[in-house]
């Protein structure tokens, strides 16, 4: 029954609601600094693009976007993605309902194809997209293919975005999720644009994912030296 309850629209509704206001805190009493200075003004010529995050470090990237960049993202059906879905869009994120999977029976039941036809149609239409380039549920900080392939079909570039806080919890969970804390200092680290040539051939496309891994994981030690922490 306490299953059943948690799942009904009201309460995943009010807990996506405290979930963004809560954020929010977090925002306003954090001192936030940007690296590399600059960094979004630089990134207009290229826009949109697909913004890359990792699973459990991602409650703070919406805070990484300028107010008038046009976005959206992308987050699963689950009842946890239900929450997310609610606090994003408190934060004037339009939705794109899916996620991917390690194969395709999984991609299928997530709602995988669907998604990405539709990220395909945003990106052409101007929105950037924000996805997490891991697959649930792990490995951690291991990028999938899928926000290659996304890249490569769009001719958008993929853009590594990592945000800590000096002050945090950090859960056992498959994902090592960060819970940000607030009054103390953040940092967002935004890494270098990856493009993926539309002629590049399938097996040639894990030198790509390489490529995100790499960059993500590059971003996320920044962002936590921002803040002078270790990642982690």
């Amino acid at each position: 029954m306490i299953k059943r309850l948690g799942r009904q629209p009201w309460v995943l509704s009010g807990v996506g609601s405290l979930l963004a206001g809560y954020l929010k805190l977090v925002y306003r009493t954090n001192r936030f600094v940007v690296a590399p200075e600059g960094v979004h003004a630089r990134m207009e010529a290229d826009l949109p693009v697909i913004v890359a995050m990792w699973h459990g470090q991602h409650f703070m990237v919406p805070f990484a976007k300028p107010s008038h960049w046009l976005a959206k993202v992308m987050i699963s059906r689950s009842a946890d993605g239900e929450i997310n879905a609610i606090a994003a869009s408190k934060f004037g994120l339009g939705l794109i309902r899916a996620s991917g999977g390690k194969n395709a029976r999984q991609i299928k039941k997530r709602g995988g194809m669907r998604g990405f036809i539709e990220a395909l149609r945003a990106l052409k239409d101007g929105y950037s997209i924000a996805m997490t380039a891991d697959v649930p549920k792990g490995p951690s900080r291991k990028s999938g293919v899928g926000i290659v392939q996304l890249a490569k079909h769009s001719g958008r570039p993929i853009l590594p975005v990592a945000v800590a806080t000096s002050r945090s919890i950090e859960l056992n969970s498959w994902d090592r999720a960060s819970v940000n804390l607030p009054f103390g200092r953040g940092g967002i680290a935004v890494g270098e644009l990856i493009w993926v040539p539309a002629e590049t051939e399938e097996d040639a496309l894990e030198a790509y994912r390489l490529q995100v891994e790499e960059g993500l994981n590059a971003a996320t030690r920044h962002a936590y030296e921002l803040v002078g922490r270790a990642d982690g």
